[in-house]
């Protein structure tokens, strides 16, 4: 980020969103892109199968987000692990290598975008598409434990009795050295679901020393509580407390949950409140699949947006099933809302 001046320091996310004019737009669904565009994801690895098939079709739906009005971008490394490459039959150098390369992928599509906002002759909005020069994030995701087994237990917490702080370290360690040399902006900790992994984060990040900042988003089924019954405040105490933990939040929870728990972060943190919400739609981790219709409309997703800025969020985007489309809507709502909103809580569209 350095042609907009934004420092990869604790102080990165502030600068950005003073720069943005106080509110940011965060992309959507990755999987749900990935599987329009023809890619196969029924595998361990989910979206991060397409480092290996289909690298392409992950940069198309990065500029398809960044179109729609996105200004960060998060990386198909979600379920990318070292340990979950080497299980596929790959070397430590190899399924390192995977790694950087979705941060690769997401720099080059953020260049490309550039590159296309430089060509158009329109006032930032051409066919449709937002074409915008402005600062763009790029966010290394790093999905907990539970992602890696591939078995559903990112939605539940539940690593048993025997999981400790330590052995998280030790999983995540070298995954996460080896992403935040790959340049992203920030690293993006994702849908984290119990107590102990976000121990486990800040904790790493600590004692790695590493020179780039992070948020922490957990995710909830009840409203309440992250889901495994591990107190929200106290998660998201762990996140306060720790200096390179940029903005702290919930992603991957039904967005009628949302408005309580950014009313309930907000009593144990000053640090900027980052939410993208799935579809409401239920996962159903024995079949390992989205439960059709039980999730809302975009328009329904879009009518929370205001709300969740007023009461205190500071970057919005979508999880699971949401689209380009639920992005591009969200972009627009917070570009139309009132003049009147204070300045802090306007979009980066203005």
């Amino acid at each position: 980020m350095e042609a907009f001046n934004i420092p990869a320091t604790p102080s990165l996310m502030k600068e950005f969103l003073r720069q943005t004019g106080g509110a940011a737009v965060i992309d959507g669904g990755l999987a749900t892109e990935l599987e329009r565009h023809g890619a196969d994801l029924n595998d361990p690895l989910w979206s991060a199968k397409c480092l290996l098939t289909s690298p392409h079709l992950i940069r198309s739906v990065h500029l398809d987000y960044l179109e729609a009005g996105a200004d960060i971008i998060i990386t198909a490394s979600y379920q990318a692990t070292i340990q979950g490459f080497e299980a596929k039959g790959f070397s430590r150098e190899q399924s390192e290598s995977l790694l950087k390369k979705s941060v690769e992928i997401a720099l080059e599509a953020r260049q490309m975008y550039y590159e296309r906002c430089s060509k158009s002759s329109s006032d930032g909005i051409g066919d449709g598409k937002v074409l915008k020069k402005r600062p763009i994030l790029v966010a290394a995701s790093v999905g907990s434990y539970g992602a890696y087994l591939a078995d559903g237990s990112e939605y539940s917490g539940d690593y048993g009795d025997a999981m400790t702080v330590k052995a998280l370290k030790e999983f995540h360690r070298r995954r996460v050295q080896v992403l935040a040399g790959a340049g992203p902006d920030l690293i993006a900790f994702e849908t984290v679901p119990n107590k102990i992994e976000a121990q486990a984060y800040a904790e790493l990040l600590e004692e790695e020393h590493l020179k780039i900042p992070a948020w922490f988003t957990f995710n909830s089924k009840d409203g309440v509580n992250v889901v495994s019954g591990d107190s929200l405040l106290q998660c998201a105490s762990i996140a306060e407390s720790c200096k390179q933990v940029v903005a702290v939040g919930i992603n991957c929870t039904p967005p009628r949950f949302i408005q309580d728990l950014i009313l309930a972060i907000k009593k144990v943190t000053t640090k900027p409140i980052v939410i993208y919400p799935n579809s409401g739609e239920r996962y159903d981790a024995d079949r390992k699949e989205w439960v059709q219709n039980t999730g809302v409309k975009d328009e329904d997703f879009i009518s929370y947006v205001n709300k969740w800025c007023e009461i205190g969020a500071s970057l919005v985007g979508g999880c699971c099933r949401t689209t380009p489309s639920t992005i591009k809507a969200i972009h627009r709502t917070l570009s139309h809302r009132s003049p009147a909103a204070p300045k802090e809580k306007l979009a980066t569209c203005l």
